[in-house]
């Protein structure tokens, strides 16, 4: 299939889905796809296998804490870990980069988190209101400078956790 062939039958999609991993591997890749609580039968849905097998992958997930399960609402749902995927993160990226990376990292980012603070005369990017701010354009480009603000404090946590898994051979405790 060329770039600019049509778009696969979704018989085809479905083929090649099945052909590229297991049942627990489409579980998990729908598992770290979605951001709400899902009820299992939708996930198996999107998984292509049976409800039973999607709980059973599911349940093991949730042992594992990539998943969260609320058993208690009828059918179960089961949402993505959040903290599993920062965990992760930071965990590629001491991988990577060595402590001083890391460390030359965190300062670039300290010192945008700064410029960001001294340009909107706050600490908290909540606290900014983008819409106040005339016409379109001015609206739009504050609202993404506060959502790349909010990613410039995601990125420092992320990168201090990555800074102790480095400096304590992968564990957050020294050991």
């Amino acid at each position: 299939m060329t770039e600019f062939d049509p778009a696969p039958t979704s018989d085809e999609t479905q083929r090649r889905w099945q052909a590229g991993t297991d049942t627990f591997g489409r579980v998990y890749d729908v598992v770290l796809g979605i951001t709400s609580p899902t009820p299992y039968t939708d996930i198996a849905e999107l998984a292509d296998c049976s409800p039973n097998a999607a709980k059973k992958h599911l349940d093991r997930l949730a042992e594992m804490g990539i998943a969260h399960a609320n058993s208690d609402s009828r059918p179960a749902t089961y949402e993505r870990n959040e903290g599993y995927l920062e965990w992760q993160d930071a965990s590629r990226i001491a991988a990577e980069l060595s402590v001083d990376e890391i460390l030359d990292r965190v300062e670039t980012l300290e010192s945008q988190r700064a410029d960001y603070e001294v340009r909107f005369g706050t600490t908290d990017p909540t606290d900014v209101s983008v819409f106040d701010h005339g016409d379109h354009d001015t609206i739009h480009e504050r609202m993404t400078a506060v959502s790349e603000w909010q990613g410039v404090i995601r990125d420092i946590r992320l990168y201090e956790l990555a800074r102790q898994l480095s400096q304590n051979d992968g564990h957050l405790i020294p050991a």
